[in-house]
C-alpha cells in the first residue's frame, strides 16, 4: 500500500514541486501555497492501457464491471496508471514559474502590471479547471458500487477534509484575486470567471473520457482539458476586451491584454480554435443535409460518402477562409486580411523564410518516405522508429528557433492546423483521404495510440512548441525556449536508443526504462545545453542561468522520463520549461 501511494513518478513530482516553491516570491504566496499536491487514500493499480482488471475483491468485480461500462470513459480510471498527481500539479506549476519570471520582469519595469496581474487571474483559472476536476473524480469513486457500510466513517473524515480543502482553496483565490482588484465587485466577477472554467473543465473531460474512452489516462486527459479551457478562455477574454465588458467588467480583462497580442499568436489561436470546434459545425450541418435529403438510411453507401465530403470540405473552407479571419480581424487591428497578412510576412524576409520552408520540405520528404518504407517492412519496434522523429524534429526545429524564431512560431501554428485537419478527416472517414490517412498513420502507431484518436505526432509537435509560444514576450532564460527541442528531440532519444541497446540495470522490476538510458539522456541534453549556449550567445542573448539549476532541471525531467507511465512528450518538456524558468 505505502510502495503504490509513493511511487517514483510521484516522488519525482514532488521534488519538482518543492524546487518550484523555494524559488516563490512572498508576493506569489498564495499562488504557491494553493500547489500543494492532492492525495489519495485509495491508490489506483498500474495496469497496461486499455485493460480492465479490478482492484478489488473478486466478489466484487462484477459490479465494477457493469458500472465501468455504464461509464465507459472510466475505464481510464480504474484500468491504467491515473497520473492524478503528475496531471494535476502540471499546468499550475507552468503558470507559476511564468509569474515568478514575469515578477522579476516587473521589478526591473520590463513589463507592465496590468500583464502581471492578468497571468495570475489566468493561474487562478487554471488551478480551478484542475482543482474541480480532482473534486469530480472524488465524487466518482465515492458514488462506486464498491462503497460498503464499513467505509462510512472514513469517508466522513474525507467529506471533513475535502471542505477544508475547497474553503482554504476558495480563501486563497478571494485574498490573491482581491490584491489586483479595486473593489468587492470586481473580485466577486474574477471568482466567477474563475469558477466557469472550473465547471467548464468538469463538462469537457466527462465529455473527452465518454467520447474517447481508453485514449488516455486520467493524468494525461486533465492536462489536455485544462489547457484547452484555458486557451477558450483566453480567447472569450480577448473577444470580450473589444466589446468592452459588456457582460464582465472591463478590468476583468485589460484592454492593454488584446493591444498588446501579437499578430501571429492571434492567428494561431483563431486557427487552432476554429479546428477543434469545426466538427461540432460539421456534425450538426451533417445532420441538417441528412434531415433534408433523407438519405439517413445510406449510412454506408458511397453516395453517402461523396455527399459527406461535399459538405466537409466546402464547410471546411468557409470556416478557415470566413469565419475565423473575421474573428482574427475583430480582436487585432490588421492592416490587411489574415491570410495575406501570412503571405506578406513570409515574403517580407523572402530569402530566409523561404530557403528554411523548403529545407523543411525536403526533410520531411526523405524522412518520413523512408520511415513508412521501414515501418513496413522492418521489425524494429515502433518506439524506436519513432525516436527518429525526434531527431527529425532537432534538425528542422533548431536552426529555425535560433535564427527565425517568429516564423518558426506561425509554422508551428500551420503544422499543428495540418494534423489536425488530417486527423479530422481520418476520424470521420472523409472521401477520398479518409481510408488513405488512416493507413499511412497506422504505420507509425503503437501501444500508446488508439483506433479512435492517433495522439503521438501531436504530443511531439506542441512538446516542442509549447515551450517557444509560452515564451514570447519577456524572457530572461535563454534556454527556456529550446526546452522541448532538448528534453523530446535529445534527452527522450538518447535515453530510449541507448537504454534500448545496452541497457541492464533497470528503474523497477515491472518497468522498461534502465539507469544506463536515463544517465545517457541526462548527458546527452547537458552536452547538447553547452554547444547551444554559444549559438545562443551570438544572436546577443545573455546567459543568467546558474548551472547548479540547469543540472536541476535536467536531472529532474530525466528522472520524470525513466519513472512515469504517462505520455511523456506531454509532460517532460513542460516540466522542463518550468524548472528552466527559476
Amino acid at each position: 500500500m505505502a510502495s503504490s501511494l509513493f511511487n517514483g513518478e510521484r516522488a519525482v513530482v514532488l521534488l519538482f514541486v518543492s524546487r518550484l516553491l523555494f524559488s516563490t516570491p512572498l508576493s506569489l504566496f498564495s499562488e504557491g501555497f494553493s500547489l500543494s499536491p492532492p492525495r489519495s487514500r485509495r491508490p489506483l493499480p498500474r495496469d497496461p492501457r486499455r485493460q480492465f482488471q479490478s482492484p478489488y475483491p473478486v466478489q466484487n468485480q462484477v459490479s465494477m464491471r457493469h458500472y465501468a461500462a455504464s461509464k465507459p470513459g472510466l475505464l481510464l480510471f480504474f484500468g491504467v496508471s491515473s497520473g492524478i498527481l503528475l496531471g494535476a500539479v502540471t499546468m499550475p506549476t507552468v503558470m507559476v514559474s511564468r509569474l515568478i519570471q514575469l515578477s522579476r520582469a516587473y521589478s526591473l519595469h520590463e513589463i507592465e502590471l496590468e500583464e502581471l496581474e492578468y497571468l495570475k487571474l489566468q493561474y487562478w483559472a487554471t488551478s480551478a479547471c484542475c482543482f474541480s476536476v480532482l473534486i469530480f473524480l472524488r465524487l466518482v469513486m465515492k458514488c462506486s458500487p464498491n462503497h460498503t457500510h464499513s467505509f462510512c466513517l472514513r469517508s466522513l473524515w474525507d467529506a471533513k477534509i475535502s471542505l477544508i480543502c475547497i474553503v482554504l482553496y476558495a480563501a486563497l483565490s478571494c485574498v490573491s484575486l482581491a490584491t489586483i482588484s479595486h473593489c468587492g465587485l470586481h473580485t466577486a466577477l474574477k471568482l466567477l470567471w474563475v469558477l466557469c472554467h472550473g465547471l467548464a473543465a468538469v463538462k469537457l473531460i466527462q465529455h473527452v473520457l465518454n467520447t474517447f474512452p481508453s485514449c488516455a489516462s486520467i493524468g494525461e486527459a486533465l492536462l489536455v482539458t485544462a489547457g484547452l479551457v484555458l486557451y477558450f478562455g483566453d480567447m472569450l477574454a480577448c473577444t470580450i476586451a473589444k466589446i468592452h465588458g459588456y457582460f464582465i467588467s472591463s478590468e476583468l480583462v485589460s484592454a492593454q491584454y488584446g493591444i498588446k497580442r501579437s499578430e501571429i499568436s492571434t492567428i494561431i489561436q483563431g486557427l487552432l480554435l476554429g479546428l477543434l470546434l469545426f466538427p461540432v459545425i460539421f456534425k450538426f450541418v451533417l445532420q441538417i443535409w441528412e434531415r433534408f435529403t433523407r438519405l439517413a438510411y445510406f449510412e454506408a453507401s458511397t453516395h453517402n460518402e461523396i455527399g459527406k465530403s461535399l459538405i466537409f470540405y466546402p464547410s471546411l473552407a468557409f470556416v478557415l477562409i470566413v469565419v475565423v479571419p473575421s474573428w482574427m480581424q475583430f480582436v487585432h487591428d490588421f492592416p490587411a486580411h489574415p491570410l495575406l497578412w501570412v503571405f506578406i510576412f513570409v515574403f517580407s524576409e523572402p530569402l530566409k523564410r523561404l530557403s528554411l520552408c523548403m529545407y523543411w520540405m525536403g526533410v520531411i520528404y526523405a524522412s518520413v518516405l523512408r520511415f513508412y518504407k521501414i515501418s513496413k517492412n522492418s521489425k524494429i519496434e515502433r518506439i524506436l522508429l519513432r525516436k527518429y522523429y525526434h531527431l527529425m524534429a532537432v534538425s528542422m526545429f533548431l536552426p529555425a528557433l535560433i535564427y527565425q524564431p517568429k516564423f518558426l512560431d506561425l509554422a508551428f501554428g500551420a503544422a499543428l492546423s495540418v494534423f489536425l485537419v488530417l486527423e479530422i478527416i481520418r476520424v470521420w472517414r472523409i472521401w477520398p483521404l479518409g481510408h488513405l490517412v488512416h493507413q499511412f498513420m497506422n504505420a507509425f502507431t503503437d501501444h500508446r495510440d488508439s483506433d479512435l484518436l492517433i495522439v503521438s505526432h501531436f504530443s511531439l509537435l506542441l512538446g516542442c512548441a509549447l515551450p517557444i509560444w509560452m515564451s514570447s514576450g519577456f524572457n530572461d532564460r535563454p534556454l527556456a525556449p529550446f526546452a522541448g527541442i532538448l528534453s523530446l528531440g535529445i534527452g527522450d532519444t538518447m535515453a530510449s536508443m541507448v537504454g534500448h541497446k545496452y541497457g541492464v540495470l533497470r528503474w523497477s522490476k515491472t518497468g522498461k526504462k534502465t539507469i544506463e538510458g536515463t544517465a545517457a539522456g541526462i548527458t546527452s541534453v547537458l552536452a547538447a545545453c553547452s554547444v547551444l549556449l554559444p549559438l545562443i550567445a551570438s544572436t546577443g542573448y545573455i546567459f543568467t542561468q546558474h548551472w547548479s539549476s540547469l543540472l536541476f532541471a535536467v536531472i529532474v525531467s530525466g528522472l520524470l522520463e525513466a519513472y512515469t507511465a504517462q505520455l511523456d512528450n506531454a509532460f517532460i518538456p513542460l516540466i522542463f520549461y518550468s524548472l528552466l524558468c527559476l
